[in-house]
């Protein structure tokens, strides 16, 4: 069981196949069609925060390749590229952006239409990204991310008018499930890495350099969505919400195509990239969400005589 091997390990990647099924066709329950219109009004915003990640992320994530191919191992070099492709988040976009006091419907609009284009998109960019290393992506797996992740999602759309309702009073059985659904993706994936002998393929320099190369990105992402925001004549909220969107990027998303483009033991260092960026993007964001949510209440205060 640590790591899963044998049955376990072929039992174990089979259940993923349908938890992440079921992952999606919940999300398509949840989301309401009138929250995605809502914000599609501001296209400004909608842009920048799709232009920081479908365009800004993949050009620095190749320059930084094509800069110091030899401080990473391909595998890495393709797990680090592979973030740079992925759709934003949504939980934690909204919630970040919530604290800030950004535009939430617009933040909430934002991530969910770059995961619905994330789809399509982040499978045709990967297969663009990683020409620079030599390798492929066929349409036969890009037509197994449609119909592990779309087709879901879709259908729980058209499930809506049944299962809306018990979808809100089970608000916190369904935040549980969805931990649940991406920590057992994940558990699979670095299972079948670790027996595969990961950790004898990596020293602490190359996860040291693996760290400050993304820390570099996303720093450089933030700077680069700030500054473009201010140019694009964006309000406090909507700056707010370019900045958290456009620089996150997704772990529930990411984890489940990584396991179709990038098959057996190799989906664990191709995600380990993932993993950590996860968590410097939410230890970034929420420093400066709380620095925000001070500066805001501070300023929101009566000058004193």
């Amino acid at each position: 069981m640590l790591p899963a091997r044998g049955a376990a390990a072929t039992l174990f990647a089979q259940l993923t196949v349908a938890v992440i099924a079921t992952l999606f066709f919940l999300h398509g329950v949840r989301l309401a069609p009138a929250a995605l219109r809502a914000g599609l009004g501001h296209w400004r915003l909608q842009l920048l925060i799709l232009g920081c990640t479908f365009a800004l992320y993949p050009l620095l994530g190749v320059l930084l390749a094509l800069s110091v191919p030899r401080w990473l191992p391909p595998p890495l070099w393709t797990g680090l590229l592979f973030v740079c492709v992925l759709p934003s988040t949504v939980q934690s976009s909204i919630a970040f952006t919530a604290m800030a006091g950004g535009n939430v419907a617009a933040a909430l609009c934002a991530a969910t239409a770059s995961n619905l284009s994330g789809t399509l998109l982040t499978p045709a960019l990967t297969a663009l990204v990683l020409r620079t290393h030599g390798q492929s992506v066929s349409l036969g797996q890009v037509g197994q991310i449609v119909s592990q992740l779309l087709v879901p999602f879709a259908l729980g759309q058209l499930a809506r008018p049944w299962l809306s309702g018990w979808a809100s009073r089970h608000r916190a059985l369904l935040g549980f499930t969805d931990r649940s659904s991406i920590l057992l993706v994940v558990y699979t994936a670095f299972s079948a890495a670790v027996t595969g002998g990961l950790w004898h393929q990596l020293s602490l320099a190359t996860l040291a350099a693996l760290v400050l190369l993304e820390a570099l990105l996303l720093v450089l992402v933030l700077l680069i969505a700030h500054h473009a925001s201010r140019a694009a004549g964006l309000g406090r909220a909507d700056a707010f919400a370019v900045l958290f969107c456009g620089s996150k990027k997704s772990l529930a998303t990411g984890v489940p195509m990584a396991n179709v483009l990038f098959a057996g033991p190799a989906v664990g260092i191709t995600i380990l990239p993932l993993m950590i960026f996860h968590q410097l993007q939410l230890l970034l964001a929420s420093q400066i969400a709380v620095r925000a949510a001070r500066d805001q209440s501070l300023s929101s205060q009566p000058a004193s005589s």
